[in-house]
């Protein structure tokens, strides 16, 4: 039985944040010291982001709010709500792009109806409501009553993986099954202004953004390229526990992302990889993999990654590619890196994706995965 990713569309909200202009703004803000402003202009000059989305449009820089709540245009001060306030943002905005992006992928799966759809994994790590977005698309997209809903919460950046892991074994155990899986992230909401060099990092990293798939081991027509999902690996590397975390605050949810990360990454990747890979019994692995989908946490781990496992400079354009132009968007941004492969020139055959992404733990997951169907 061959389990395989049908459809992948993407969805972002419609206010573009400009990365240089961002960044004037947080080094303009008050209560920065000297180093916490060299520190701004650091970490958003070198980040490898040309420009993000937000849910939030008073980030804008091209009108005032009346009221506002994350920033005073005419102050040009960043401010402080509260989680709550965040939250129930995230439940609101949020629900509009889990939606989207689930029709957008529905719409796309070529042989497939929404009473088609049996399982419904949803993902996300920047808010919490219930009824979730799982109920939200059920009833949104009219879907059946009875499909089975699960949410991913809380996990970061990596999450992606377990919810096509779960669709896959789905799939496996129920042949006829067919599987929408939807990440959105709404990593905005959290950004605020800090000294910290944690914040100021994710503050110049974070953006919103969302994606989603149809996953099913039903034979259907291809006419477009498809992905087989061959196998995954979840490692937890022996170090990282203190370097990667994502926390509650009074004041939005906080990143820990600790400058070792890309040590650690480089120190740890083809032992992580290595469970994976023996899947097909490779002796020199990466000579046999056409495409890399990475996600990109940010410009020194691509860096790390192209380095330690000596890819090529085109392996990692789907990455920086979605890095310069959408940011990390925690668990979603994998799946827009793996578009972008599935959107390249096919001419058809089979070539062989290595997928991988990093969180909290540190965690390490992996995918293999086989583009092939329709030529593009």
């Amino acid at each position: 039985m061959t389990v395989t990713l049908r459809s992948l569309e993407t969805a972002v909200p419609a206010t573009v944040l400009v990365q240089d202009q961002v960044r004037d703004v947080f080094a303009g803000q008050p209560g920065l010291t000297r180093l916490g402003s060299r520190l701004v202009g650091a970490s958003f000059d070198h980040s490898g982001i040309e420009r993000r989305y937000t849910v939030l449009e008073e980030l804008t820089l091209e009108r005032q709010s009346e009221n506002p709540v994350f920033f005073d245009a005419a102050s040009r001060l960043i401010l402080s709500p509260s989680t709550k306030v965040r939250n129930d943002i995230f439940a609101e905005q949020g629900t509009e792009l889990f939606v989207a992006a689930a029709r957008k992928a529905l719409g796309s799966a070529d042989g497939i109806e929404a009473a088609d759809i049996t399982h419904l994994v949803t993902v996300s790590c920047t808010g919490f409501f219930n009824p979730g977005p799982d109920y939200k698309i059920v009833r949104a997209l009219g879907l059946r009553p009875s499909v089975r809903r699960y949410h991913l919460g809380f996990m970061g950046c990596y999450a992606a993986f377990p919810a096509l892991r779960a669709a896959k074994s789905f799939c496996e155990a129920e042949p006829d099954a067919v599987v929408l899986v939807v990440s959105a992230e709404l990593c905005t909401l959290h950004v605020r202004s800090s000294n910290d060099p944690d914040t100021i990092m994710g503050s110049s990293l974070f953006a919103d953004g969302a994606a989603a798939a149809v996953v099913t081991a039903r034979d259907l027509p291809a006419r477009r390229p498809y992905l087989e999902l061959d196998h995954f690996e979840t490692i937890l590397t022996p170090v990282g526990e203190e370097s990667m975390a994502w926390n509650i605050g009074d004041e939005g949810f906080e990143m820990v992302l600790g400058t070792y990360v890309p040590h650690i990454i480089d120190e740890h990747i083809v032992g992580a990889l290595a469970p994976l890979l023996a899947h097909e019994g490779w002796d020199q692995p990466y000579r046999q993999l056409e495409h890399w989908a990475i996600h990109p946490g940010g410009r020194s781990i691509l860096d790390k990654v192209e380095a330690k496992l000596e890819l090529t400079a085109k392996q990692l354009v789907p990455a920086r590619d979605t890095l310069r132009d959408y940011g990390n968007m925690s668990s979603a941004t994998v799946l827009f890196v793996l578009k972008h492969i599935l959107d390249q020139p096919f001419a058809g055959g089979r070539e062989r994706v290595c997928a991988m992404a990093f969180g909290p733990g540190l965690t390490v997951e992996t995918g293999l995965l086989t583009k092939t169907g329709g030529t593009a």
